[in-house]
């Protein structure tokens, strides 16, 4: 079998879905020697993502999100006589001598367009086409597979939930000399709260900034806020919040950080918050659960399908009872405790290998025509 695997993406963001493409890439050359896998990139991209003989780069003109790509991108695959083609970023090009699967990672841009630069909603308004031309569809997690029915009505039968998983980089580590040093390379003195995402208004970090403030004004507490992760659409309402309400010596920025000091960061962290909006997966609170660090999260979308019990949940429009759920995990040392075993032993539930096993699995089903 000859399955081709879109990682044009990856020379463009180092963001969720480029994530997704490189572990699922490694997963699958730890997994499989038999099939023949041609790795699709940017021609500009000169990085070598897997070193394996049925593993081969082909370099395409084609840039990820160009206005033609779906012509383009057609022209350039039709000569590789591929079986599969799988578009980790969902768009597929039009008219395939191929079977098609795409991965949906999540809907946020229907259920709430008004987040949208003008940009991004000309882009991910293709999606209908998109799941109506695969053949396929891998979700994320089972609340993206439901919102895939309900607002794009895909047909249930064309759907398979297969879960993403933390790199495993993401461990405890126990040397506390080494997690100081990433503290004092990021000016971080004390206890502090971590939030790790790009900096968008569906990650709700006004929440988090007011819940925090309310934190600081009612509990006398003198931990920090960490905000890791880059700048990223409309997230100016941020940082005049920021100003707003008194935190600009209380709250960091430390923009997008190596992998490696995001494990420091784990867990030097009292705890991560992840109070989204919406999530298809959410990676940094299972990331964090797997280095034993307590984790609170929203309510909503797939966030409780990841951390099940292993987690604080909270409604994300209600400052006050984040508040108190960050303020419990701060003070309640029984509870840190539970949080910590619990979400180690739930991270043990997800891998890259199962994600890449239940993957080939599916690419040898929809290369028969099942």
């Amino acid at each position: 079998m000859r399955i081709g695997i879109d990682a044009r993406l990856v020379y463009y963001s180092q963001a969720g879905i480029t994530q997704y493409t490189l572990r699922l890439i490694q997963g699958l050359a730890e997994s499989d020697r038999e099939n023949e896998f041609i790795i699709l990139q940017s021609r500009k991209d000169k990085h070598l993502i897997v070193d394996q003989p049925n593993f081969k780069r082909v370099s395409l003109w084609t840039p990820s999100h160009h206005r033609l790509e779906q012509i383009a991108l057609r022209l350039e695959i039709s000569r590789l006589g591929l079986d599969v083609l799988h578009s980790p970023d969902f768009i597929p090009p039009f008219r395939r001598n191929c079977q098609s699967i795409i991965t949906i990672h999540d809907l946020a841009f229907l259920l709430y367009p008004h987040f949208l630069t003008r940009d991004s909603a000309h882009y991910y308004g293709q999606i209908d086409q998109a799941v109506k031309r695969t053949d396929h569809i891998i979700a994320v997690s089972e609340s993206t597979r439901q919102d895939t029915i309900r607002l794009l009505g895909a047909p249930e039968h064309k759907i398979t939930v297969i879960y993403e998983s933390a790199n495993p980089i993401y461990r405890p580590v126990n040397d506390q000399e080494i997690l100081d040093q990433t503290k004092s390379k990021y000016h971080i003195t004390g206890d502090f709260i971590l939030f790790v995402s790009t900096i968008e208004p569906r990650k709700n970090l006004p929440t988090l900034l007011r819940a925090y403030r309310q934190l600081l004004d009612n509990y006398q507490n003198n931990v920090r806020l960490a905000v890791v992760g880059r700048r990223g659409w409309l997230s100016e309402e941020v940082f005049t919040l920021v100003e707003e309400l008194k935190l600009a010596s209380d709250v960091l920025f430390l923009g997008r950080v190596p992998i490696k000091d995001l494990l420091h960061l784990y867990n030097a962290a009292h705890l991560l918050v992840q109070p989204s909006f919406y999530e298809g997966f959410g990676l940094p609170p299972l990331e964090a659960m797997a280095c034993g660090t307590p984790v609170v999260v929203s309510n909503v979308s797939s966030l409780p399908e990841v951390v099940g019990d292993a987690a604080l949940l909270v409604d994300p429009e209600d400052v006050s009872q984040l508040t108190v759920a960050i303020w419990r995990v701060l003070t309640d040392q029984a509870l840190r405790a539970e949080l910590i075993a619990k979400g180690l032993k739930r991270a043990q539930c997800f891998s890259w290998e199962k994600t890449a096993l239940q993957t080939l699995e599916l690419y040898q089903r929809v290369a028969q025509g099942d």
